[in-house]
């Protein structure tokens, strides 16, 4: 089941597993975040999350829903990594995964068709490439190699339902192209949270959740804080991590 340096995770708070690479994709803190923000509807909801990946984010939904969740990746490898990750969790009547490029996927998967699209897309422009050394598998889901936030955000409002939602994760510096970019696609700013590495300092990541064709009506969450004064996870992240015991 796994190659090369494939590892199998443990996902504690959802009882699941998920194949890891340290090497080609590993997820990371944000895609538990966006997860755990992200409206999702109990039953007989439609949900697709652009920008897979390994498949972490639909694995993590399928723990807060049983409606139906579509992953979408474009790197081969990872999407061969998401489809056994979700055989192995015996979630394939739930979860499909597909290979696919986010700017293709409305006229492949429906316009409107969707209650809920998630997306935690490249977070730099190609041109910050500074770390030669990284892999290609890496280097496309850090960089704007193929995907651009506005052709992100596009592709989400595409997707979506009239009063349908969408959360995305990005860098805390990227707020305002992301809120130019959701308006400029019918996707009304409705909450945000900004995530903070400890108190004090300056937030790195921000989550944030538009409704399509919402009236405007902001709600800014409370910080969160993702490590405290010893370094050590916060009460609040640990639970989202391992669970609340």
């Amino acid at each position: 089941m796994l190659m090369d340096d494939e590892r199998l995770d443990y996902l504690l708070a959802e009882d699941l597993r998920i194949i890891q690479s340290p090497s080609v994709f590993s997820f990371s803190l944000d895609a538990v975040l966006l997860a755990r923000f992200a409206y999702v509807p109990l039953k007989r909801g439609k949900i697709v999350d652009l920008c897979t990946g390994n498949g972490a984010i639909p694995l993590f939904l399928s723990a807060r829903t049983e409606s139906s969740i579509v992953g979408v990746e474009l790197q081969e490898r990872l999407v061969h990594m998401a489809r056994r990750s979700v055989a192995y969790n015996k979630l394939t009547e739930q979860i499909k995964i597909i290979e696919g490029d986010v700017k293709e996927i409305p006229a492949r998967l429906g316009i409107e068709k969707y209650d809920v699209v998630t997306c935690n897309p490249p977070y730099f422009p190609a041109h910050e490439m500074s770390d030669k050394n990284i892999s290609e598998h890496m280097a496309i889901a850090r960089h704007e190699l193929h995907l651009t936030l506005d052709e992100a955000v596009n592709a989400a409002s595409k997707l979506l339902k009239q009063g349908g939602k969408a959360a995305f994760v990005h860098r805390s510096g990227r707020l305002i192209d992301i809120i130019s970019a959701m308006r400029a696609n019918r996707l009304e700013p409705k909450r945000i949270r900004l995530v903070y590495p400890k108190e004090g300092k300056e937030a790195n990541t921000l989550l944030i959740e538009g409704i399509k064709d919402g009236k405007p009506d902001l709600k800014i969450l409370p910080p969160l804080i993702v490590y405290n004064s010893e370094g050590e996870y916060t009460e609040e992240v640990r639970a989202l991590l391992y669970g609340d015991n």
